[in-house]
């Protein structure tokens, strides 16, 4: 008989480095929230993906990048924490990027030593000798890396590759969890992300980063969920940059996060969006641990 084989696989790299992406791709759904703008993401998630009857457990992260507000704090530490707690690391490299973003991670990852796969994301953006050449760069760290992947989410080229090299590397197990869900996040969690991903996408640059979303209630039926939630600023102008004139602002982001509600759910949302001003909230260890970020 067949073993099966189960286990956590962290995926990690520079903020943009294509995590989020890269993750929906592999499962086939809208999991995990995507902006083109950096460290969009803030927690840990799970998404899972079944491959030839094994379990593959992938934990997105925030983006690697230095300390600088509280947030970014938290946000580092749950990279870490991934990549302590994980089977495998899974590296994002652009392949547009230099070595550098490389030898940052190697040396985080120095004294766990985990081992990890390059994942070359992008490559459609290049041409075939450039993905070669950039091959040929990181043969001088052929000792320290399982294998790397040229991939492209646009092409779907390496998917089979990437999971089939992923299940060489995680011990013998039978399934963590239930072989039909996706994600061990909760309903609440992942509507949460999907309205934060409006914001980022509607809003200006300085708005995302000092909000947050909390949801209120959420009442579920068969054809139609009702979600009521709030946009969580610092400041009052931020709060009318949201509203906008005559409520133009939050409209836009309504019916933007109302749509992905929608295409994730599979079913009617009837969204009730608010906008409440909490001074500084992103600057307190108070602030974040009452959004649910820990530190």
């Amino acid at each position: 008989m067949k073993k099966t084989k189960s286990g956590f696989i962290a995926v990690v790299g520079r903020p943009n480095s294509g995590k989020s992406t890269l993750l929906n791709h592999l499962v086939g759904e809208k999991l995990a929230m995507v902006s083109k703008k950096a460290q969009a993401t803030r927690k840990r998630m799970n998404i899972i993906v079944m491959h030839d009857s094994h379990q593959l457990i992938f934990v997105d992260t925030p983006g690697i990048h230095k300390k600088e507000r509280l947030i970014n704090e938290f946000m580092l530490e749950e990279a870490l924490k991934a990549m302590g707690d994980s089977d495998l690391i899974l590296f994002l490299a652009p392949i547009t990027d230099s070595l550098k973003e490389y030898e940052k991670f190697l040396k985080l990852n120095e004294a766990k030593k985990a081992k990890h796969i390059v994942l070359l994301t992008k490559i459609d953006h290049v041409r075939q000798g450039d993905i070669l050449k950039k091959l040929g760069e990181y043969q001088k760290y052929q000792d320290i890396f399982e294998a790397i992947i040229p991939f492209s989410v646009n092409k779907k080229v390496g998917k089979k590759a990437l999971l089939d090299e992923v299940i060489k590397h995680l011990p013998e197990s039978p399934a963590f969890y239930d072989t039909d869900i996706m994600t061990t996040e909760n309903i609440r969690d992942i509507y949460k992300e999907l309205i934060r991903e409006s914001i980022f996408e509607n809003l200006s640059d300085e708005i995302p980063y000092e909000s947050d979303v909390t949801i209120e209630k959420i009442y579920e039926s068969d054809d139609i969920d009702r979600v009521y939630a709030t946009i969580i600023v610092e400041k009052e102008t931020q709060k009318g940059i949201i509203v906008g004139n005559r409520g133009e602002g939050i409209k836009r982001v309504g019916k933007f996060a109302r749509n992905q509600l929608e295409i994730f759910s599979q079913k009617k949302i009837y969204l009730d969006l608010h906008v409440a001003v909490k001074k500084g909230w992103s600057k307190s260890r108070s602030g974040l641990e009452e959004q649910g970020y820990i530190i």
